[in-house]
Parts: C-alpha cells; structure tokens; sequence
C-alpha cells in the first residue's frame, strides 16, 4: 500500500510551512481517511472515511456555506447537510479490495470516534485519529500490524486525560509515550500525525524527543510531515 500523509496539524495555529493542513490520510488514492482540508477533495479519492467529525478532520462542519461532496462517505455516526452526506460505518467491511474495519475509540463527549485497520495484499495498516483510548478486547485485531498512524497532541505522559462525571470514561488525547508504549507491542513502524503546540516550539528538539522514544521501545517512530509518502 502506498501511503500520504497529506496533513499533520492538529487544532491550533499553523507555524511551520511542513506541518500546516489539517488531518488526511490518502492510501494507494484510492481512500481517503479524514479530510481536515477542502483542497484534499482535488485528489478525487473513491471513498473518504471520519475517524470523527471534527474541524481538524472535517473542515465543513465549521462552514456556514457547505461545499456538496459527490464521493461516497463513511464514519463513525451519520451527518447529513447541505450537499454533504456521511453513512454510519460500525462493521467490517470490504471495498474497493480494501478489508476495513472499524474501531470504536475513546475520544470526545461530543461526538462518536473510530480508528480504522485497513488491509490490503497481505498488509495491515491502523490509522487511530485522535486517541483517548481503545477498549481492551480490541486488541486483539492488532497482532502483526505493518504501521500505525496514531496522533502526537501531547508529548508528555498521560497526555490530556479527562473523565466523563456520570460513567468514569475517559475522553481528550492520550500522551505520545503512553501511545507508544501500547502500539509497540503490536508493530515496529508507527507514524506521528496531528501534532500539538509542544512539537512547534522547536521542531528539532521535538524530533529529538521521538528519537529517544524509539531507542527505548526498540521500534521506529517517524515524525511525518505534510505530503510525505510512504510504502508498505
């Protein structure tokens, strides 16, 4: 599968000219997973996939003027606007040769989340969105992943964790440590996406800080920029 990470800001100001468009994720320009900009429309994917509604992964719903979209939608509740309709997609799923499954994720109180595993030829890519948690049964589809695109909101541990009054459950944005202490025990290559205020503030020391991140996990981690490719 050949990947491009066509955006890697999350909900702040743009700063640095390879790290300004918000969330996309564009596999073999066939699928489209988030589409934090209008311009991503112009590579004319057959498909686009929410990990949730969003700005930063869905730049109509802030738009009092929607822009009708003529490509079939997918996420993880229904959304229905002016010349824009996303379809609920709770169950695994095969399209376009692409075995897809949802992941139902712990994110925001507001609206639902999902991460996506995505396979094709024998090749197994997780691409989570933004990330509070994930159920523990899930766990069990991560075994032998090729790559994880998983967010870089905090870089400290234990990210921004918040807990819903009425049932304990957790929302906001799991710390990069934490994240890669989970995801390291299912694949030794995970992407960095959506990164926070810390990262810009110096982008070098930042990229030095992943760097030790990797030699203590034992597993590569990559700092993606905008319009970065890669295969797997």
């Amino acid at each position: 599968m050949k990947i491009k990470i066509l955006g890697t800001r999350g909900e702040i100001e743009a700063s640095a000219p390879y790290h300004s468009r918000h969330s996309g994720i564009l596999i073999n320009r066939e699928l489209l997973f988030d589409l934090g900009e209008r311009e991503f429309l112009g590579y004319r994917p057959d498909r686009i996939f929410f990990t949730h509604l969003h700005p930063d992964h869905a730049f109509f719903v802030r738009l009092l003027e929607k822009a009708a979209i003529d490509i079939p939608m997918y996420g993880p509740e229904p959304y229905r606007d002016e010349g824009i309709r996303i379809r609920k997609l709770a169950l695994r799923t095969v399209l376009e040769g692409f075995d897809i499954l949802p992941v139902p994720t712990m994110h925001s109180q507001r609206v639902a989340s999902q991460a996506y595993l995505i396979e094709k030829g024998g090749k197994r890519i997780l691409y989570t969105g933004d990330l509070a948690g994930i159920k523990g049964w899930y766990s069990r589809y991560f075994r032998h992943l090729d790559l994880v695109i998983t967010e870089a909101s905090f870089m400290r541990q234990g990210g921004m964790i918040r807990h819903r009054k009425e049932s304990g459950e957790i929302f906001g944005h799991a710390g990069i440590p934490d994240l890669i202490d989970y995801f390291s025990r299912f694949c030794s290559h995970i992407v960095l996406v959506h990164f926070g205020s810390w990262f810009y503030r110096n982008i070098k020391a930042a990229r030095q800080k992943i760097h030790r991140l990797a030699l203590q996990h034992n597993v590569r981690i990559d700092a993606a920029h905008d319009g970065m490719e890669i295969e797997v």
